[in-house]
């Protein structure tokens, strides 16, 4: 069956909106028809090689639908239910899911080496990140779909299966940030703007954003920001004097970019704790002297997917949500349709927007 998707022809190259052949769910597989998918930074540092994946693929890693076919041996999704896409399902064998670290399954992403579908002249395609969710529908293993918690709508849901865990997990799950600690966040994305919605569930007493952009201040007080800072070279100085030249407790990057990792650093207090969500390239370099590292006393932790284990935190996700502490919306700062997914790309190179949401 034909359905339009936008397709990754090469590293580097532009997406092409395009249509495919997609094949029936196999054993283990389901077919998902697609209500919405979010643009995540992820699926520019896919595109341009700083994550590799095979190509040609079909993009798209963060989205929810309705399951319109299963194949054999499937059973607890059928026809008709609303799913969110899991990116990253873990295998539950690994050592690292033997000590309940799913967020780093050794095995997590081994279906974007799969062929998954075809395009109309026949060239194999990979499925991205597993999920391959710019497309009108798309077919993936049954281990990549979550049921959409009750009271979520299926457009809003699709936003749970990336910026939402990662932001979330990234305040509660690593940083663990605690009542009345101060908390900046740098970079006010669709992640950035989850996290600064979590530090404020988490009961941060402070919460400075951080970002580029002067446009996006009111995004981010939108979100729960107390304080915003235009990113400079006296970023760290600025925030430190918002807190009693201390320093915040808590920092989160989730730009992935050297410059903002070292500021975020600069900007925690002596024994304060910089949590790293941002996927930067290998030519970003942070550099430390041993002198500073025993002297300020802080931790530098990475971030891999919030930290998180979609199927525990979907539901308290959901929970937040129905009792309004929550807002969805909030991350989005355009719905689009997939032939808007290059110009949404453009935007994120220019660093506009929060998230822009692929409705179809």
């Amino acid at each position: 069956m034909a359905v339009r998707a936008a397709v990754l022809p090469a590293v580097g190259s532009p997406l092409e909106i395009t249509g495919i052949d997609l094949p029936d769910p196999g054993p283990g597989q389901v077919r998902v028809r697609l209500a919405a998918a979010g643009v995540c930074h992820s699926d520019l540092s896919l595109s341009d090689g700083t994550m590799r994946v095979p190509v040609p693929a079909v993009l798209g890693h963060e989205g929810a639908g309705t399951v319109v076919a299963v194949g054999e041996g499937v059973t607890h999704v059928a026809p008709g239910d609303g799913v969110v896409l899991n990116w990253a399902p873990s295998c539950g064998a690994c050592h690292a899911c033997s000590l309940g670290e799913v967020w780093l399954c050794a095995n997590a992403l081994g279906g974007a080496a799969d062929v998954y579908a075809r395009t109309a002249e026949g060239t194999d395609l990979h499925p991205g990140l597993n999920v391959a969710a710019f497309a009108e529908e798309t077919v993936v293993s049954v281990s990549c779909v979550l049921p959409v918690p009750d009271g979520v709508p299926l457009t809003d849901a699709a936003l749970l299966g990336c910026a939402v865990l990662t932001g979330y997990g990234a305040v509660h799950h690593s940083a663990r940030v605690r009542q009345g600690e101060t908390v900046a966040v740098f970079g006010v994305g669709g992640v950035g703007l989850a996290a600064l919605q979590a530090a404020r569930i988490a009961g941060a007493s402070k919460i400075v954003a951080v970002d580029v952009s002067a446009e996006k201040e009111e995004l981010a007080r939108a979100a729960g920001a107390t304080d915003y800072v235009v990113a400079s070279d006296t970023t760290a100085r600025e925030i430190r004097g918002l807190t009693g030249k201390q320093g915040v407790d808590v920092a989160v990057e989730c730009a992935g970019r050297a410059v903002s990792i070292r500021t975020a650093w600069d900007s925690t207090r002596r024994g304060g704790r910089t949590t790293v969500v941002g996927i930067g390239g290998k030519d970003q370099q942070v550099t430390f002297n041993a002198l500073e590292i025993f002297h300020w006393g802080r931790t530098l932790s990475g971030c891999v997917y919030g930290n998180s284990d979609p199927a525990q935190d979907l539901p308290v996700l959901a929970e937040h949500i129905r009792a309004g502490r929550l807002d969805l919306s909030a991350l989005v700062t355009e719905r689009i349709s997939l032939d808007g997914i290059p110009a949404a790309f453009e935007n994120m190179l220019a660093g506009k927007g929060g998230r822009s949401l692929v409705v179809f």
